[in-house]
């Protein structure tokens, strides 16, 4: 389970900006997960709770996700289209010759703080 190494290094990476902004509690974190980023949502959710019970800056801390969908581009005929979709053949020209533009992605949005 990938979830669990993401949120402990998101937990690791929140607790030390918290130390070097000096920052005593962290409210909210959204963060956005690409739609074929392959991170299963629900266990995310429930390794968050587990870890953030072990940073005290985190403890009362809410995470929010938020999906960002899944793009392919077509170097054939250069459009972009839905990966989920259509998978890997363009659904316009149907080649091949196509590239994922987003959607497995994992990036923090925003950190709310005091």
């Amino acid at each position: 389970m990938h979830e669990m190494g993401i949120v402990l290094h998101l937990a690791k990476t929140l607790d030390e900006t918290a130390k070097e902004e000096q920052l005593q509690k962290i409210g909210k974190v959204v963060l956005q997960v690409g739609e074929v980023s392959g991170i299963m949502t629900d266990l995310f959710c429930e390794a968050w709770d587990y870890f953030k019970g072990r940073y005290p800056v985190l403890r009362e801390s809410e995470l929010v996700l938020e999906q960002i969908p899944a793009v392919t581009w077509c170097n054939s005929c250069k459009s972009e289209y839905e990966t989920v979709r259509y998978g890997k053949e363009c659904p316009y020209c149907h080649s091949g010759e196509t590239w994922l533009l987003q959607g497995n992605e994992c990036v923090i949005k925003e950190i709310e703080a005091e």
